[in-house]
């Protein structure tokens, strides 16, 4: 323990010894560079604005804006201020963040200007006392309120076991969870990693994911600050672009649909990535196909892991060759101070290559749902496991091999959904007697999301507007890829509907 365990006591640190380094140069549109007193600066001011509010100790502060490097310090001044960071994905809809906005009660929000009439309505009913808004252009009122505070600020003071951020992870009954991580789960993490992958002097990060979910926030994000390296940012994945930064880059971080589409690019060559120390996958399942191609066409071997937004990372592949090779179809070994076992449905730790449940402790594990007290409850086990509701087992050679899910989740380009939750809405919709939602293999997104449509009695459906109707209400990568209208669902002698049929009936459907 230290005197202060603010995760960004942490960050700051790490920051360059001459502060007019550049930290940040953005790509892929107008390119602006900014220094790491920038950074410092800019958080300072955003936390004694957060500051100036008066906010209750442990107030939330939801930001749903799209990417930017002026959002990357927003996340940085609410850990400064001592508050609790809320990112929501700015793909979601009315619905869902109306949910958001009553569950977690935040005290401020930030959203994108073009939003700000019909989201600040839901904040205001919901009793949320400061909306601002912010935009990747550097505009919005967070900013102009801002840069009338001063540009120094004192980091609060805050314990390893003090919560820092919830991250919202559909549940099956369509009904999101609010994971609670603390600045201890958050930096113990990132401690790993630094170490784990070899960061070290004149690292430059390609940075290409959003920053609202683990991945690009946490995994990456944290990964350059807590090195002092310089990140090149691209608002949004671009391919061809991305390309043409590798040669001054070391490090990229990806999903696997963002390999896929590296690989269509002819441009992608060894030459290309010949400064390149590091390519990380995760966040969804790697194609066998597409890890052998990207060896073959880059001469990297792409670096699989695993973790969950309950969790941060709890798996890697080897950095080093020394260590082990890096294992196609496997998300490596556990990391260190990281316990990872399989348990099969006798409860019993199952043996190399038997299949079981995947449950996991340490330092990184999160503290429970937010005001889930049951529900938390029941996902750990009597002697302090979190069981992760992944299905999977270690390899002859002590590698982690992820089968699937216990329950349906389904993860699309990166992205959760949840059956349930889609569910819910198609149900709800005129003339819709009920539905099953579900994951098919897919080449470029991993999986891609399904549905089939059964009608009321008497009434007719047009899978297009069905599909119309959906994108008005939730995040396009929760909306089916394809939709079919049919008389009855498969069920079981118990009456439950058959997945697993309706999975195979439509497991080409994609070509995959």
């Amino acid at each position: 323990m230290t005197l202060n365990d603010n995760l960004f006591v942490a960050l700051r640190g790490a920051f360059p010894q001459d502060l007019d380094e550049p930290a940040i140069e953005t790509a892929g549109g107008e390119t602006l560079v900014y220094t790491w007193r920038d950074l410092d600066r800019g958080s300072a001011m955003l936390a004694n604005l957060l500051a100036s509010l008066d906010l209750p100790a442990g107030a939330r502060v939801a930001a749903q804006t799209e990417k930017s490097v002026e959002a990357l310090m927003l996340y940085l001044a609410v850990l400064r201020a001592g508050f609790v960071y809320l990112p929501l994905n700015p793909a979601y809809q009315g619905a869902e963040v109306e949910y958001f906005v009553h569950d977690a009660e935040p005290s401020v929000v930030v959203c994108a200007s073009r939003n700000f009439s019909w989201l600040s309505k839901i904040a205001f009913k919901a009793g949320v006392q400061h909306v601002f808004t912010l935009n990747d252009d550097r505009s919005g009122s967070l900013l102009d309120r801002a840069a009338h505070q001063p540009d120094e600020h004192t980091p609060a003071r805050r314990s390893a076991d003090d919560l820092a951020a919830i991250l919202y992870t559909s549940g099956t009954t369509g009904r999101s969870k609010g994971a609670m991580l603390s600045h201890g789960n958050l930096l113990s993490n990132a401690l790993t990693l630094k170490d784990q992958w070899g960061w070290r002097p004149g690292d430059v990060l390609v940075h290409a994911l959003p920053i609202f979910h683990v991945h690009g926030l946490f995994v990456a994000s944290h990964g350059a600050l807590l090195n002092g390296s310089r990140m090149i940012w691209f608002g949004k994945f671009l391919p061809k672009a991305v390309i043409d930064r590798l040669p001054s880059a070391t490090v990229f971080m990806g999903v696997p649909t963002m390999y896929v589409r590296l690989l269509a690019e002819a441009a992608l060559t060894e030459a290309a990535c010949r400064g390149m120390r590091l390519f990380v996958s995760g966040s969804a399942p790697l194609l066998a196909e597409t890890f052998d191609e990207f060896r073959t066409r880059t001469g990297h071997t792409l670096l699989e892991r695993y973790g969950m937004s309950e969790t941060l990372m709890l798996t890697s592949n080897p950095y080093d060759a020394h260590d082990g090779e890096r294992r196609g179809g496997t998300v490596g070994f556990p990391l260190p101070g990281v316990g990872v076992r399989v348990r099969d449905d006798k409860g019993l730790v199952a043996p190399p290559g038997e299949i079981g449940d995947i449950e996991v402790k340490g330092p990184n594990v999160f503290r429970g749902y937010w005001r889930m007290p049951d529900k938390t409850k029941e996902e750990f086990t009597s002697d302090g496991w979190f069981i992760t509701g992944d299905l999977g087992k270690f390899d002859e050679r002590g590698y982690v091999v992820i089968v699937g899910r216990r329950k349906d989740l389904i993860i699309t380009g990166g992205y959760n959904v949840y059956p349930a939750e889609v569910e819910g809405y198609l149900n709800e919709m005129t003339d819709v007697a009920e539905s099953a939602v579900f994951g098919v293999l897919h080449p470029d997104f991993g999986e891609g999301v399904v549905a089939v449509v059964v009608p009321s009695a008497g009434s007719a459906l047009d899978a297009e507007s069905l599909i119309a109707a959906l994108k008005a209400r939730i995040a396009g990568f929760k909306v089916p890829k394809q939709l079919f209208v049919v008389n009855d669902l498969p069920r079981n002698a118990m009456g439950k509907v058959q997945k697993n049929v309706l999975r195979e009936q439509h497991r080409n459907l994609f070509g995959a």
